[in-house]
């Protein structure tokens, strides 16, 4: 098995229980090792009282990016710490672009960062995140 077959293989295994990704109903556009971009159309039923995406939304598709892009790597990684910064308010029926690169990959340590777009190309938000390699492999 090659190695860009491995990485397409351990994204699938992860999409099989997945649940949230499925109800982003974000798209893997493209995963490779210590890479993966998400899209997603934002709907009614992820605004808040306010009338925009609530935050929770571009959070939740970062975190998978940032995931997959962990994970790509061939260990099972699991979230320690993530932040997010929110930069500009997200509308219903935006699409919603999550790109997330590994910036440290150690024995044991991952770190990520993901930015989020808009269709606009506007940053809307940016995630930073911790992961824990364990010592399963996909």
């Amino acid at each position: 098995m090659t190695y860009e077959n491995k990485v397409h293989s351990i994204t699938q295994k992860m999409l099989l229980d997945d649940k949230m990704t499925a109800w982003l109903k974000a798209e893997v556009i493209e995963c490779t090792p210590g890479f993966c971009k998400l899209e997603m159309v934002t709907r009614s039923e992820m605004a808040n009282g306010f009338g925009i995406i609530h935050g929770s939304i571009t959070f939740a598709l970062a975190d998978s990016a940032i995931a997959f892009a962990a994970n790509a790597h061939g260990r099972h990684a699991v979230s320690l710490n993530t932040s997010i910064r929110h930069l500009e308010p997200v509308k219903i029926g935006d699409t919603l672009v999550a790109e997330a690169i590994v910036t440290t990959l150690k024995h044991r340590i991952v770190n990520v960062d993901s930015v989020i777009l808009n269709q606009s190309g506007v940053r809307v938000a940016d995630v930073r995140a911790m992961g824990y390699r364990k010592k399963e492999e996909w």
